[in-house]
């Protein structure tokens, strides 16, 4: 497979020995202010430990029926709130790919919300979250994405997942059995369209001669690279060995379940030889935040019921479904099922109060997962707009400061 290169120093050229590359990956960090002309900043792995100054972004997954909104509103929402969301401070936006469902469907290409997005603002980092390398061909992939990066001034980051929802698989003519090697094949592709002149492939799903793919991205030798990992324990060795991000989806397990496979993941990455504390590492978490806990509680009540409704739906395909590749997925879809705003609240995997009371929430996410990135869904399950801005507003004001400084 081709070598996995990380982003964000100019000193990395891509004609550079392989083994020096390995040994650098993961050093350089992207931050928020431009330190060059393409707005790409630079810390040494000191920074990313315990202690240091939190970032938080946002993420945008759609979770609504026709009858709480419109698709055309929503999309007015997220570009109105992303446009705020930079002034404010925010440090990333992420959006998503899925299908045919209520949950997740409105985003079937984050690109094209990504590229509005890039268009409304100067500073948000712009991550998929995720595109999905089985129901994409890489060739054409690495362009889109490249051309996003060059849009955007390079601010985009790279986020990969595998899918997980049988219906998607069905409709596309994919084997969920294959869904692994088809993400591993896809990234690989992309990786060496973006840091090769010419590519010739011959692998077990693609196979073409003599591609040379434009345009190229900005950020050198390519934007950072993130992986989604949910269940799999799979999932988070692999990510830690070959020096990719992570981003994490709490509510879909447990949050103790969530805080041992991130250690897994530190484990991976260390053993690999990879700097300590140069990973970095995106915790997804509802969050609603209100004047006072009892009407955030009250207040977070709807949207989060709507979103498991939807979520549920979603699901129902895994019914009589099974795949070695998804091992423990039956026992996350009873888990979603039953899962209640009491339940969410229970399992610390929602951060939801007064402002106060977030502080609190978001120092003990910090605790279980060490330094990590909140990436927060604010307007999820067909909320109001009026409610959406104030979460943002208040979370910005009153929460960022104790952890940003």
């Amino acid at each position: 497979m081709g070598d996995r290169r990380r982003a964000g120093d100019p000193a990395l050229d891509v004609g550079a020995p392989r083994e020096r590359l390995r040994d650098r990956a993961g050093i350089h960090l992207q931050l928020d202010g431009p330190a060059d002309p393409r707005g790409v900043r630079h810390l040494s792995p000191r920074d990313g430990q315990r202690g240091g100054a939190m970032k938080f972004g946002l993420n945008f997954f759609p979770s609504f029926r026709p009858s709480d909104l419109s698709t055309a509103a929503y999309f007015d929402q997220v570009l109105r709130m992303c446009e705020r969301a930079d002034q404010l401070g925010y440090r990333s936006v992420k959006a998503v790919e899925h299908y045919f469902h209520d949950y997740g469907g409105q985003t079937p290409n984050p690109v094209v919300l990504l590229s509005a997005i890039a268009a409304r603002t100067r500073r948000l980092r712009l991550i998929t979250g995720a595109v999905i390398p089985a129901f994409n061909h890489p060739v054409k992939l690495a362009g889109e994405l490249a051309m996003l990066d060059n849009v955007s001034g390079g601010r985009l980051d790279v986020g990969f997942g595998r899918a997980f929802i049988p219906k998607e698989f069905e409709v596309f003519g994919i084997s969920m059995d294959e869904s692994r090697a088809r993400f591993e094949e896809g990234i690989d592709i992309i990786t060496r369209l973006w840091t090769e002149d010419r590519v010739t492939y011959q692998g077990k799903f693609h196979r073409f001669n003599d591609v040379h793919s434009t345009p190229r991205p900005v950020q050198k030798p390519h934007p950072p690279i993130w992986v989604a990992a949910v269940m799999s324990e799979e999932s988070f060795v692999a990510a830690g060995r070959r020096g990719d991000n992570l981003m994490i989806v709490p509510y879909a397990g447990s949050v103790e379940r969530a805080r041992d496979l991130v250690r897994v993941y530190r484990r991976a990455w260390r053993d690999a030889g990879h700097p300590p504390g140069a990973e970095q590492i995106q915790v997804s978490l509802h969050c609603y935040v209100a004047e006072t806990q009892r009407e955030a509680i009250e207040g977070f009540r709807r949207p989060l019921e709507r979103y498991v409704e939807v979520f549920s739906e979603a699901l129902g395909s895994w019914v009589g479904h099974e795949s070695p590749q998804y091992a423990n997925y039956q026992k996350m879809v009873q888990g979603v099922i039953s899962t209640t705003p009491e339940s969410i609240l229970e399992n610390r995997a929602a951060l939801v109060g007064s402002p106060e009371e977030v502080v609190d929430q978001v120092a003990m996410v910090r605790e279980a997962f060490g330094e990590v990135e909140p990436s927060l869904q604010m307007n999820f399950g067909g909320m109001s707009e009026r409610e959406a801005f104030r979460t943002l507003e208040l979370f910005a004001t009153r929460v960022m400061p104790k952890f940003t400084s």
